[in-house]
């Protein structure tokens, strides 16, 4: 499948499958979409709570990283340790990542070095990538999942509903209903009804919220 890399709205860059009319982030902005969905609605609902020190997050579908950037980017100067585990069938290869402008668009003192430690890291292993960040990329297909009450957040990324149904799927919420710790957290830019219900389904209480631009709603899943 034909792959290019393209400019989104924000400036920032992202991956697009033609075939699929798809990509990787949003066309709006790929930096401005992920710090919406994965860390205003999902990571500083975590560090709302009290005593808050260590949070462990799952992401699935690791990509570009870029969810781990920002991630990073939000606790950079904070005092809090993060556990990351990116779960990814089919990791990105080296010459697209080069290609791509996060490091750049960040703008932190050391955004290029973690960017490159992140996707120069080993696979199936956990990497200390800087003092509050530990990242362990595991390459599998989701429906593998089989970790229980593990995280406090899961970042759900996968390509959308429309190109691949068999991600949003009751069985795959099940998976992460169980993965996820009792009050943990549950983010993704998807709003379809069926997705809303699969999560009902499982076991999750939904919440419709304000979607990143150029989407109106997104969906928020806790375990209670």
């Amino acid at each position: 499948m034909k792959r290019e890399i393209i400019t989104t709205g924000d400036g920032s860059t992202t991956i697009h499958m033609p075939e699929w009319n798809e990509q990787y982030h949003s066309k709006h902005g790929a930096i401005q979409e992920a710090r919406h969905v994965f860390i205003e609605m999902g990571l500083k609902k975590i560090l709302e709570r009290d005593n808050c020190k260590e949070i462990s997050i799952l992401e699935i579908g690791f990509g570009t990283g870029l969810n781990a950037m920002v991630t990073w980017e939000a606790v950079e100067a904070k005092e809090i340790f993060i556990n990351y585990t990116g779960v990814e069938a089919y990791p990105v290869a080296v010459e697209e990542v080069i290609q791509l402008n996060f490091a750049e668009e960040i703008k932190l003192e050391n955004s290029k070095d973690i960017f490159n430690k992140l996707h120069e890291s080993s696979w199936e292993e956990a990497n200390k990538i800087c003092e509050n960040l530990t990242l362990t990329k595991q390459q599998k297909f989701f429906h593998q999942i089989e970790d229980v009450e593990t995280y406090d957040l899961i970042y759900f990324d996968a390509f959308g509903a429309r190109v691949q149904p068999d991600l949003w799927t009751v069985e795959i919420f099940e998976k992460m209903f169980k993965a996820t710790k009792q009050d943990g957290v549950l983010v993704t830019y998807a709003a379809k009804g069926s997705v809303r219900r699969a999560m009902l389904e499982v076991g999750f209480k939904v919440e419709r919220l304000q979607g990143p631009p150029g989407k109106r709603e997104m969906l928020r899943a806790t375990k209670v």
